[in-house]
């Protein structure tokens, strides 16, 4: 029978010296954030160290770290086994392009057999100064309001919102429920093709909207982009911000040839 391979873990100090106890952020969610990051990335499926050895690296008593374990294992990014231990999940992240073109679904081809995105809400608003700047309206102007999930092989890896000026797109809510795809609807109101002009990357962790319809745990670190797509002569149809699962998702920035 083969053995369990165990993750060795660096030395103690220097990783106890990295947890802030007064910044309001929870033992348990930074002990977390560190398993994640040194044990789960990168790493085949192993054993993870005994609770006792952890709570001693962290400086933190047992509780604590089987708080953070609890939160990992409910991500699905460990398992435990009654008498054996806790053993990391290795699943390969989803690689999503951001090109000129970029497209949920094309741009997940031939990692997941089944792509889709769908509209769980939506609504009409007052744009912010950032939406409204986005898609050169007059702050406060109507936008319509776009809340969708993306999914690969019915795993949620997504979630997105996106406005758009109901000048222009005020049937897009119709139309996309009825196509799930955001290429079809825009093409049904005219748009045959758009671009991506600008995209921001950043990552933070998830709020409780994103936990709930990502299937989260608390504490789990979502990549961010603020995105604008524009259509071929120019001109702004849609400003989106998207949240994606980190432990599943990877942003690969892809550049054409000869830029």
């Amino acid at each position: 029978m083969e053995r369990d391979r165990r993750v060795t873990p660096p030395p103690a100090k220097a990783e106890r010296a990295d947890l802030e106890r007064r910044t309001g952020v929870a033992l348990w969610r930074q002990i977390a954030d560190r398993i994640r990051s040194e044990f789960i990335s990168g790493a085949d499926e192993a054993r993870l160290p005994p609770e006792t050895e952890l709570a001693t690296r962290f400086g933190v008593n047992r509780h604590t770290v089987r708080a953070a374990i609890a939160a990992l294992v409910g991500e699905g990014a460990l398992r435990t086994e009654q008498g054996r231990g806790t053993f990391i999940v290795r699943r390969g992240r989803l690689a999503y392009p951001i090109t000129p073109r970029t497209r949920f679904s094309a741009g997940l081809e031939g990692q997941a057999r089944e792509r889709r995105t769908r509209m769980l809400r939506h609504t009409l608003e007052a744009a912010t100064e950032e939406v409204a700047r986005a898609l050169a309206l007059s702050p406060g102007a109507s936008v319509v309001r776009i809340e969708s999930l993306g999914a690969a092989d019915g795993l949620p890896v997504s979630r997105a919102t996106s406005w758009y000026d109901p000048q222009r797109f005020a049937r897009f809510p119709e139309v996309y429920a009825r196509t799930g795809s955001v290429t079809s609807a825009l093409a049904e109101l005219g748009v045959s093709d758009y671009l991506r002009a600008s995209t921001l990357v950043e990552a933070r962790h998830a709020d409780p909207g994103d936990i709930a319809d990502l299937a989260l745990s608390p504490g789990a670190v979502v990549l961010v982009t603020r995105a604008l797509n524009t259509d071929p002569e120019g001109a702004p149809i849609q400003y989106s911000i998207t949240r994606f699962a980190a432990d599943r998702v990877e942003l690969r920035i892809d550049y054409p040839s000869g830029s």
